[in-house]
């Protein structure tokens, strides 16, 4: 090779070591979660010809959806839904067993994300306040993203309810925001910061929540066409406060004044309002538009579905309304994330954190299976039943998330065989109307419980949040007193436990599976779509049909 040609190859590579130097890896600008509180999956299709072209229907042709994605353990809360999303875990390892979990050693009920070690900052006083996820014990997506750019990506948590906000936001978040019920106003925690920003005063100060009072709630549209409900005024939902019945239309301002403004979340106008919330974060925290040029991460939960479901029943007027409005939310957030971020900046992904069941008593009526598990009522009877046996009042100390918390310490004190107490309350609950399968939880592995249900045991039991035995009610049961007004979730079954999950935009390959997913598989896929590693208690599995190569 001759001085030229050396010198030519030379320069070639210096170029391509410089053009190398320069390259960078693409990302998107941001990344937007929307968890809806309590959606079905069938949502999506049930009204699917109500829906216009840029809501739902936009989500379903433009994004790849997992059709058949199910949460994989139980029970099925809000709060455990959402850590799950996030963390790509389990209560078994990720610590939040319910809404409320019980400490073993203590008998000490513990909401999961209260905090007494801080305090609410632009206002909520008292428990509202004492927020964060402290009480999560592994990392989400969300703290994953920042790890992976030194902390230099902005992550914010919005939702009316508390751990709709703070827990998928994670432990490292910029912010976590929730809706002070008594005021109508955003607030957060001395865990995020001292003082809330100018724009979150501002925006507190335009009271939106009154201007959809003034508006109040009647159907989108006229009500004799909403044929996929039950008849507006029927037995299966719940009045609120002030109201004589259940009906259409509502004065919600006249309403406010014996509810307060706890009103917005039992109305399709806390999602609207929700999203108000969210655009406005976007713009004034400059979200999708970093100035180190890394991906931020806006975490929302719409709550107000879960409220409306838990009051009217999911065969309501009221849910088919909500859905309407929700899809028209959809929308115009979409529209907005295209005008502010950029259509193919930003990636989004859409799921649920549970489903919900039809009312027991709306199942009966209609020649159904179905029924009510007096949680209460069972809890006296068994206690008096071990104090009989055993000489001792109070050995249980709670039902919740169906499962027997017993008084450990006390066990402890009085020296008692717990193992002796353990086979007897699972000898006693099988006597029971209603329930399917019970478990000691360690020896759930090998009980004679069909093996899916078997494994959502296992993975919902967290050793020292979790009580000692499981109890899994037939379909269509569960917790309540008889003829109960509108509905609940927390079971293994597919109308709680089979939800949406839907990616759109940068770094999705638009389709569909029907292969079976779940709700552990959706923090790594955003893992994978963002290059960065997953959460620290992840079990779960990319969906790679979803992602597109880059």
């Amino acid at each position: 090779m001759n001085f030229k040609s050396t010198m030519y190859a030379a320069v070639c590579c210096l170029f391509s070591v410089v053009a190398m130097a320069n390259e960078t890896l693409e990302k998107p600008k941001l990344v937007v979660g929307v968890v809806v509180d309590q959606m079905r999956w069938d949502y999506l299709y049930r009204y699917y010809d109500r829906y216009s072209d840029d809501g739902f229907k936009r989500l379903l042709k433009e994004g790849f959806s997992s059709e058949n994605n199910y949460i994989d353990y139980v029970p099925t809360f809000t709060a455990i839904g959402h850590s799950t999303v996030y963390t790509g875990s389990v209560p078994a390892i990720h610590g939040i067993a319910g809404n409320d979990f019980i400490i073993q050693a203590t008998g000490e009920s513990m909401y999961c994300t209260q905090d007494d070690s801080v305090v609410g900052v632009g206002g909520g006083e008292g428990k509202i306040g004492k927020q964060s996820p402290r009480n999560l014990l592994v990392s989400t997506v969300t703290d994953q993203l920042k790890l992976a750019t030194n902390f230099r990506s902005k992550v914010i948590g919005i939702a009316i309810k508390d751990r709709g906000g703070i827990l998928p936001a994670g432990h490292f978040a910029n912010a976590a925001y929730w809706l002070d019920g008594n005021t109508g106003d955003w607030i957060t925690s001395t865990y995020y910061m001292e003082e809330l920003p100018k724009w979150v005063k501002s925006f507190n100060k335009k009271e939106l929540a009154d201007k959809y009072f003034k508006e109040g709630w009647k159907t989108l549209y006229p009500i004799n066409s909403y044929v996929l409900s039950t008849a507006d005024d029927n037995e299966y939902e719940q009045s609120f406060k002030g109201e004589d019945r259940p009906v259409f239309p509502r004065n919600l301002k006249k309403l406010k004044k014996d509810n307060g403004y706890d009103l917005i979340k039992s109305t399709p106008f806390g999602n609207s309002l929700t999203l108000d919330f969210a655009k406005e974060a976007i713009a004034k925290e400059s979200l999708g538009d970093n100035v180190y040029g890394v991906t931020d991460f806006l975490a929302v939960s719409l709550s107000s579905t879960d409220y409306v479901g838990h009051q009217f029943a999911i065969n309501s007027i009221e849910i088919e309304d909500t859905y309407l409005r929700l899809d028209a939310d959809i929308a115009d957030f979409l529209n907005y994330l295209d005008e502010k971020v950029g259509k193919g900046n930003y990636t989004f992904f859409f799921t649920a954190d549970h489903g919900a069941a039809h009312n027991p008593k709306f199942i009966l009526d209609n020649k159904g299976k179905a029924g009510y598990f007096d949680t209460k009522a069972v809890k006296q009877s068994l206690n008096d039943k071990l104090a009989k046996k055993f000489r001792q009042e109070g050995l249980i100390i709670s039902l919740a998330n169906y499962q027997v918390h017993l008084n450990n310490p006390l066990i402890e004190k009085e020296d008692l065989e717990e193992e002796d107490i353990l086979e007897y309350i699972v000898k006693e609950l099988k006597k029971i109307d209603g329930v399917a399968f019970v478990t000691e939880m360690d020896k759930a592995g090998t009980s004679s419980i069909p093996h899916k249900i078997k494994e959502r045991i296992v993975n919902g039991y967290n050793i020292k949040r979790s009580g000692a035995i499981q109890f899994i009610l037939e379909p269509q049961w569960y917790s309540g007193k008889k003829d109960g007004k509108g509905t609940t979730h927390g079971t293994w079954g597919s109308y709680d436990a089979h939800i949406p999950a839907i990616f759109m935009g940068w770094g999705v390959k638009p389709g569909k599976t029907l292969r079976e997913t779940h709700m552990t598989d959706i923090a790594p896929t955003i893992a994978e779509i963002l290059k960065i590693e997953v959460p620290n208690g992840n079990i779960g599995t990319p969906i790679h049909e979803a992602v597109e190569i880059k």
